[in-house]
């Protein structure tokens, strides 16, 4: 006996409501119906059960003004299903109630107004259940027109499980309004046979049968499928069935007796002969629904038009015994049951196939194919592998699909696959290799820095890649190209070739530019075949073949790179793609480069720029000096020096670091070193200078620091002026060659100190050595600045003097020690800042000689605090000035004086002192006790006095102010004659 699950679903029980019923039946069907039959299936039974005129589903559409739009009509008037085409929130009809409420509502006609009352009949009602989706939202409203009154409580829980198996159905949102369209009766471009053809785009009928009558009755749907007309139907089963073919009856009709005796679903595939004489196939589906006896009273069912499916199923068999791959089937016992014709050509003729085990088959011995197909069995899963097919092994790609009762395999000739993913390998593999070589070669153009350090690389490691002899690198510079580097080429091959080449010349170099592709030549005849003017040239380098490869970067081109070949050769694919490829990395690196180099020339020019040119030759001292750059970044530095000559023959030397790199401390730099030529006029000791000096640092801001040294150098009495902040102390070589480093009070750095700052005097002697020095020279990463300074100290100590003299020894030749100095300061710099080393601060060093005035050249006078002071110093300087043989100068020198102690003794005090100085220029220096400031005004024309200044400043060619620890001294320059 068949059990439960043999059976299918119980049959419903007399008990069993019509509802249930419905709902067991909708509940059955499949997943391939559309949204529009649906809504068709789901109106039917809902008219169908409330014993309706007929019904209707409006869908929502959000954000419109009349939410409402008719969807689906059934069993309507055109002129009814018109006037409830869409419905606005305000309309009083039952379902917009339905919509807001969000519950089933019935209302009678009676309280519909306008042509909606009208288009109903009298005594009619509309019942409106809402559509809710699972998250509360609504996508709709099922109305039914009924005629018995209000429905029941039984027919209202209906319509309720009836709109929740409508909301499953909809998967989708409900359409936008542009997608519904106008309505069907209203859409023109429907009518005629564009109306039939949508009308039969719907292949889903429904229908009842009653068992014991031999009624049927049928929608619209299911007559079209079966193609009777409904004008003429008689309404019963037998006329249906005589439309069935009379090979499939038989079959029909045990399906329907099997389902009456076991009450239980029906279900055939049939062919119908249409009236029509045309054939179709349709499916049907039914629920036998029992009596109130418990027999089987109707059915209640569907029916689909399956004609495509079936003209697909019976052309499947013509495609597989066609099919381009082979295609095969086997029983249990793994025996041949079916081959196509390309099997057969695989296997042998169909004839000598059947029957025979698969792989027993003469001449087609695969290794290991039976095993691999019991494993395939074994798993009960697909499978493919591939196998070598005799005689003429060819690849081919065998999948096996497992079945119950045998299995089924698929022959796919895979040769060609075979051998492209072999050719694909290897050109993997030669991708993998020039990615690699792609990658070291742009780790090694990431650190080139500039355009030189570009072509080294290029010819480190791109030449040995492709057994390349020679290299030649030329950036566009205008309407022309010039050479920015070469290798593997003779100097004498360098020296004739131009220094620019016109961009307008018909070379390699203009057409790979100018089409900005590369240019092969494979050998000297096709060369001089091309480009007969620029062959010559290029044969006295002695290659034989050439790769002009243009340099593109940014869509514009910037130069053109040559590898060339001591031999002929060909380009392959393979090369033209890797030359490609390193020519854009080369492109990169070179304009990366070419900007660093103009931003480095712009670097060193700024900060030669803020440097002093040259240094001025004194009698006081003999000077030269070095700056080097860092050699990481291209940012300028902040380090400076100068020397600059003071009254008296006396001379400042200055050098100084403004913390960091950038040009905001270049322009510190360069206030700083103003500010000391400004501050250096009014003749301020060294403290007072570094006073003003900080002052100036810290109104720059939290972030600006220096350091800076100042020293001031007496020639007439030896003595140096020391003061520093936060700078190392200068380095001092006495004539014997000892070097010290004198103990000067250390203060804080210009912006962070705080005044006063501290000078220390130092008794200098001649001919020694004054060596200013920034951090960079002593201190690095490496290098801690006391093992820095002792560096410097050994270096200086081993410097000989120049023309090999003693230490001690007077230079006479000022020019020949200027020199000497130089080769020191490059000694110095080569000795701490070795060249290989990458330095991240900057350096400068002031090396200065110092000089003694001739004691003959310094002439001194006492002066008593009486007005007879003044003939005193005219009488001083008439014989010092016949004795030193400028007499010339002695009416001038004589009025000067006269009037620089004539005021010194109106308006100031003692002591009073005359001082000549013989020099480049002839020096007269007046000096008092008093800190009171001389002025030049402008005298009138009624005034005694007041014209004093003037008359100096008209006589003298520089004057000026000194002050001391003891008072002023008032100094004037004349020339020499």
């Amino acid at each position: 006996m068949a059990t439960d699950e043999q059976l299918g679903p119980p049959p419903p029980t007399a008990a069993e409501a019509p509802e249930a019923v419905r709902m067991r039946v909708l509940g059955n069907m499949g997943d391939g119906q559309t949204q529009a039959e649906a809504l068709q299936l789901a109106l039917h039974h809902a008219v169908a059960d409330l014993g309706g005129l007929g019904g209707m589903v409006h869908l929502r559409i959000p954000g419109d003004s009349r939410p409402l739009h008719l969807a689906a009509t059934g069993g309507l008037p055109r002129e009814f299903a018109q006037e409830w085409e869409s419905l606005g929130w305000q309309d009083a009809t039952a379902p917009v109630r339905a919509l807001r409420d969000g519950a089933l509502v019935w209302l009678p006609t009676t309280g519909t107004t306008g042509t909606q009352a009208r288009a109903a009949s009298v005594g009619t009602g509309i019942v409106a259940v809402p559509l809710l989706a699972v998250e509360g939202s609504s996508l709709g409203v099922l109305s039914v027109v009924t005629v018995c009154g209000a429905p029941s409580v039984a027919q209202r829980a209906f319509l309720e499980t009836l709109a929740r198996w409508v909301c499953e159905r909809l998967a989708h949102p409900a359409p936008s309004t542009g997608s519904l369209g106008p309505a069907w009766w209203n859409a023109e471009h429907l009518a005629g046979p564009r109306l039939q053809h949508a009308r039969e785009a719907v292949r889903v009928g429904s229908w009842e049968q009653n068992l014991r009558t031999g009624d049927v009755v049928y929608d619209e749907a299911t007559l079209t499928i079966l193609g009777i007309d409904p004008e003429t139907f008689d309404g019963r089963v037998d006329t249906v069935v005589g439309l069935v073919h009379p090979d499939d009856l038989p079959r029909v009709v045990a399906a329907v007796e099997q389902a009456v005796r076991q009450r239980s679903e029906y279900a055939a595939e049939y062919r119908l002969c249409r009236p029509d004489g045309t054939v179709v196939w349709v499916e049907a589906h039914a629920q036998v629904v029992l009596g109130e006896d418990g027999e089987p009273a109707r059915f209640v069912g569907t029916v689909w038009d399956t004609t495509q499916k079936r003209a697909a199923l019976d052309s499947v068999a013509h495609s597989l015994l066609h099919m381009s791959d082979g295609f095969l089937t086997v029983d249990a016992d793994w025996r041949i049951e079916f081959v196509n014709l390309h099997a057969e050509r695989l296997l042998g003729p169909s004839q000598q196939l059947f029957g025979r085990v698969l792989w027993d088959v003469p001449g087609t011995e695969v290794p290991g194919l039976e095993d691999r197909c019991r494993q395939v069995a074994a798993a009960g899963a697909p499978t493919g592998f591939d196998v070598q097919w005799p005689p003429h092994r060819r690849w081919y790609h065998l999948r096996l699909v497992p079945a119950p009762d045998g299995a089924t395999l698929y022959l796919t000739d895979v040769t060609e696959k075979r051998l492209a993913e072999e050719r694909r390998e290897a050109a993997q593999r030669a991708a993998t290799q020039r990615t690699r070589h792609i990658g070291r070669l742009n780790a090694a153009l990431a650190e080139a820095v500039a355009v030189s350090d570009v072509v080294d690389t290029v010819a480190e490691r791109v030449l040995p890649l492709f057994g390349a002899t020679g290299l030649l690198v030329q950036l566009v510079d205008g309407d022309s190209l010039r050479v920015a580097g070469s290798a593997g080429y003779s100097r004498e091959y360098l020296s004739n070739i131009p220094d620019t080449t016109s961009l307008s010349d018909h070379s390699p170099f203009a057409d790979a530019l100018h089409h900005r592709v590369p240019q092969y030549l494979v050998s000297r005849q096709e060369f001089r075949e091309r480009y007969p003017k620029a062959a010559d040239l290029a044969f006295t380098g002695g290659k034989h073949a050439w790769a002009y490869v243009p340099l593109i970067v940014s869509g514009g081109p910037i130069g053109c790179l040559v590898i060339s070949f001591s031999r002929p050769r060909r380009f392959g694919e393979e090369d033209q793609a890797l030359l490609t490829a390193l020519s854009g990395l080369v492109a990169q690196a070179l304009e990366r480069a070419r900007l660093y180099d103009a931003e480095h020339t712009r670097s060193q020019e700024l900060q030669r720029g803020l440097l002093p040119l040259v240094l001025p030759s004194l009698p006081a001292v003999t000077t030269a000096a070095r700056y080097l750059p860092a050699t990481e970044g291209l940012e300028v530095g902040g380090d400076w020096y100068d020397v600059i000559p003071l009254s008296a023959e006396r001379v400042a030397l200055v050098i100084g670091d403004v913390m960091g790199h950038g040009l905001s401390e270049a322009a510190t730099m360069g206030r700083l070193r103003t500010a000391v030529h400004t501050l250096v006029g009014l003749e301020l000791p060294p403290d007072e200078l570094l006073s003003h000096l900080n002052d100036l640092v810290s109104d720059l801001g939290d972030d600006f620091y220096a350091t800076c040294l100042y020293a001031v150098y007496d020639p007439t009495d030896q003595v140096c002026a020391i003061a520093r902040a936060g700078h190392p102390p200068p380095a001092l070589v006495r004539p014997d060659g000892t070097v010290h480093f004198p103990r000067l009070p250390q203060n804080p750095p210009l912006g962070a100190a705080t005044p006063p700052f501290e000078t220390v005097e130092l008794t200098v002697p001649e001919g020694s050595l004054l060596v200013l020095y920034t951090d960079g020279l002593v201190e690095s990463a490496f290098r801690d600045i006391d093992s820095g300074m002792a560096s410097l100290a050994d270096t200086l100590a081993g410097a000989p003097m120049p023309d090999g003299r003693a230490p001690g020894a007077t230079i006479a030749d000022r020019d020949a020690d200027a020199r000497h100095l130089d080769r020191l300061c490059t000694a110095l710099t080569s000795a701490l800042l070795p060249a290989k080393e990458q330095t991240s601060d900057d350096t400068a060093v002031l090396v200065a000689r110092t000089h003694a005035l001739a004691a003959g050249d310094v002439a001194c006078w006492e002066l008593p605090e009486d007005p007879i002071a003044a003939g005193e110093a005219r009488d001083h300087i008439r014989q010092q000035l016949t004795d030193w043989r400028l007499d010339d100068l002695m009416w001038t020198t004589e009025l000067i004086a006269s009037e620089l102690v004539s005021n010194v003794i109106r308006h100031a005090r003692g002591p009073v002192r005359l001082r000549l100085i013989r020099s480049r220029s002839l020096i007269c220096e007046v000096a008092d006790g008093s800190l009171t400031t001389p002025h030049i005004r402008r005298a009138h024309e009624t005034d005694e006095g007041g014209r004093g200044l003037q008359l100096i400043a008209a006589l003298a060619q520089r004057w000026g102010t000194r002050y001391t620890s003891h008072g002023k001294s008032i100094w004037t320059e004349q020339l020499l004659p």
